[in-house]
């Protein structure tokens, strides 16, 4: 085997051991549990001339302004001219979403998204999902996260759409088990 070939499989084979023990992101619940949420999210927009990364969506939502909430995070994706989620535009668009996430169950879980174009989703203070660039309505890497106990969580996403289609969801389900789309009534702010 050559030095070469020989190098290349013992990287491999380490990065995978190093994947497989990877433990799982702790949440951290919101403290103190928030009451009276409206459902839904809260949302702000920007509408940028061109956005093609998260550091330029974060740029141009320094001057966003609130727009209609968002129902939870389960927006299919958009045909061509069709607005971006609440917005009022279909491209460029550059959103801030907040608010909170119930947890129904304590435990290890794995949470994903479907994105079109980027963005990056903070949640109990954990990144669980990002995407830097552009692509089609596709999934985020898959995350493991410790939900230490039942309740609510927060969420800060950042997320921007270029050009031509949208989508955003997210995806959450037991370690082990198939990732569901959340529903609307795990969302409150």
């Amino acid at each position: 085997m050559t030095g070469f070939i020989r190098t290349t499989l013992i990287s491999l084979l380490m990065m995978a051991g190093t994947a497989t023990i990877a433990a799982p992101l702790k949440l951290q619940p919101a403290d103190p549990q928030p009451t009276g949420l409206a459902p839904g999210l809260a949302v702000k927009y920007a509408y940028p001339s061109d956005v093609k990364s998260l550091s330029k969506a974060v740029s141009a939502l320094k001057r966003a302004k609130p727009g209609p909430d968002l129902v939870g995070l389960d927006y299919r994706e958009t045909e061509i001219g069709e607005k971006t989620l609440t917005s009022d535009r279909a491209e460029q668009v550059a959103a801030e979403i907040t608010g909170f996430v119930k947890i129904d169950k304590p435990g290890t879980h794995v949470i994903d998204f479907l994105v079109n174009d980027g963005m990056r989703a903070t949640l109990g203070g954990q990144i669980v999902g990002e995407f830097d660039g552009r692509q089609p309505c596709e999934e985020t890497f898959a995350v493991e996260v410790d939900v230490p106990k039942a309740g609510w969580y927060p969420l800060h996403l950042v997320y921007f759409q270029r050009t031509r289609t949208a989508c955003l969801h997210m995806r959450m389900g037991a370690a082990g088990k198939r990732v569901n789309w959340m529903p609307d009534t795990a969302f409150g702010h």
